[in-house]
Formats: structure tokens, C-alpha cells, sequence
């Protein structure tokens, strides 16, 4: 698929280009952009095209597009206005190169697929004092929820406490990694800080579904327990960068849950 841009030239798609070099599709898209605002397409100030615009122009899926204008607003290129656009914020010079980071979808989904399977072997190992700490951190989960200020040190130590429980020094390291990420990353906390800003909150309810689960020493029931609060992660985080786009959000990450569901049932 190609587009039109101004002055008659022909653009190629990003899912038709440079498929070889190793870039996801919001990278070889962020890439399009960011040669439009070297080659004058936009001025500073000026408004991009719409999500959906974008979408048309260079055939790419919308959270395509919202990761890929993530990554050109971390890196100070544009400023993205909840239910206003993105708007051009300053303009690259012909010796800049976008840089890219893990963006906060691709940590969910590694989390997702890595803290599933950590669930359900800690199944097998917690004991009654863990079991206890989790029920603890559930309730300052609860009194987090109602301050001004969000903080994540109950949900972060909810899923260290899991991770510890797994008796595996390389997964509690691994987990410990993912969290250090949503922080260290400039795309993952430029997006949990759009989600904070939006008043979205850690789930208690979900939390409690994977104690339940894991007091059972269920491993089937912890894994899927997990999956489920982590997919509906995805599902917030897909809502905090446009809240129209709901309904896309949600195929996306069923998308996401069909994939590690249907690898669950191969093991």
C-alpha cells in the first residue's frame, strides 16, 4: 500500500518496507514521521493528521500508530493532547535519528507471557506467610487507591512477593528487571504516567482473583488469573492514549490473550 504525501510523492507503507531490517511496525512508522518533519511536511506547532488519517495513509493498525507517535514524543518531537491530536513540537535536524525504547505494550506482553507462568509455579511452592503478605499488600493496595498521588509500591511488591514464592532466583531477577523497565524506559513511563494522569488505578479485584487462586495452589487457575489482570492492563493502557479507540482496544488484546492462550494449551 502506498500514500500521497504533499508535493505528489509517493510513500510506501511501513508494513510493506523495511520488513528485513528488524523493526517492528511502529518503528519503521515512527521512522515515516519523523522523515516527514525533516522534509519541512509540518511546521512547529502545527497539528498532525488524525490517529485514523495516519492509519489510512501509511497502512498500519492504530496501536501502530499510538506507539509510534509515543516514541517520537518521548523523544521531544511532538506533544500529544488527550482528545486535541499531536501537535509538532520542535523539528529534527537532517543528522537526528529516532531512537526507540521497549514501549510499555511490548513490557505488558512480555509480563504477561512471563508472570503467567510464574503464577502457576509459585502455585506449587507459597506458603501460609506469603499467602498472608499478599492478603497484607491487597489492603494497602486498597488505601493507595484512595490518595491523591498514585504509587505502585503495593502492586509492585504484590508481584515481587509472587515472584519470590516461584523459589527461582532467575525469575525473581527477571520480574525485578520488568518492574526496574516501566520506570527506566522513557516510552513505558511516559504511558503509565498518561494512565496515572487518568485516574487509572491498580485493580484490587484482580489481584484478589490471583490470591484466591494461588491459596488454592491451583497452578491452571494462578496462570490464567495473572494473564487476565495483565491483558486487562493492556486494555487501560490502550485506553489512556485514546479513549474513542475502545472497541479496537479490545481486539487487541484479545488478540494478545488468544495468542498465549492457545500456547498454554500446547504445553
Amino acid at each position: 500500500m502506498t500514500a500521497r504525501a504533499k508535493g505528489g510523492a509517493e510513500k510506501t507503507s511501513p508494513v510493506d518496507d523495511g520488513a528485513a531490517s528488524g523493526d517492528r511496525i511502529y518503528q519503521r512508522l515512527a521512522r515515516h514521521v519523523f522523515d516527514d518533519l525533516i522534509a519541512g511536511r509540518y511546521e512547529i506547532g502545527s497539528r498532525l493528521p488524525a490517529e485514523r488519517e495516519l492509519c489510512a495513509e501509511y497502512g498500519a493498525s492504530r496501536p501502530a500508530v499510538r506507539e509510534a507517535l509515543i516514541a517520537l514524543e518521548v523523544q521531544g518531537y511532538i506533544d500529544i493532547r488527550v482528545g486535541s491530536g499531536a501537535y509538532v513540537r520542535r523539528l529534527p535536524g537532517r543528522e537526528d535519528h529516532p531512537g526507540f525504547a521497549i514501549t510499555a505494550f511490548e513490557l505488558t506482553e512480555t509480563r504477561l507471557a512471563f508472570e503467567g507462568e510464574a503464577a502457576a509455579l509459585a502455585a506449587n511452592h507459597i506458603n501460609d506467610d506469603e499467602i498472608a503478605r499478599l492478603e497484607m499488600l491487597l489492603e494497602d493496595m486498597t488505601a493507595e487507591n484512595l490518595r491523591p498521588k498514585v504509587t505502585e509500591d503495593a502492586d509492585r511488591a504484590f508481584h515481587m512477593t509472587i515472584a519470590q514464592a516461584t523459589r527461582n532466583a532467575g525469575i525473581v531477577l527477571t520480574i525485578e528487571e520488568l518492574w526496574r523497565l516501566r520506570s527506566a524506559s522513557p516510552a513505558c513511563a511516559l504511558l503509565h504516567n498518561k494512565a496515572r494522569s487518568a485516574k487509572i488505578r491498580p485493580v484490587v479485584a484482580e489481584h484478589r482473583r490471583i490470591v484466591e487462586a494461588l491459596k488454592a495452589r491451583d497452578p491452571q487457575a494462578a496462570r490464567a488469573a495473572m494473564r487476565a489482570h495483565l491483558a486487562a492492563v493492556m486494555d487501560h493502557l490502550l485506553f489512556t492514549t485514546e479513549e474513542l479507540a475502545l472497541e479496537e482496544a479490545r481486539r487487541t488484546a484479545a488478540g494478545v490473550r488468544a495468542r498465549f492462550s492457545a500456547a498454554a494449551h500446547k504445553i
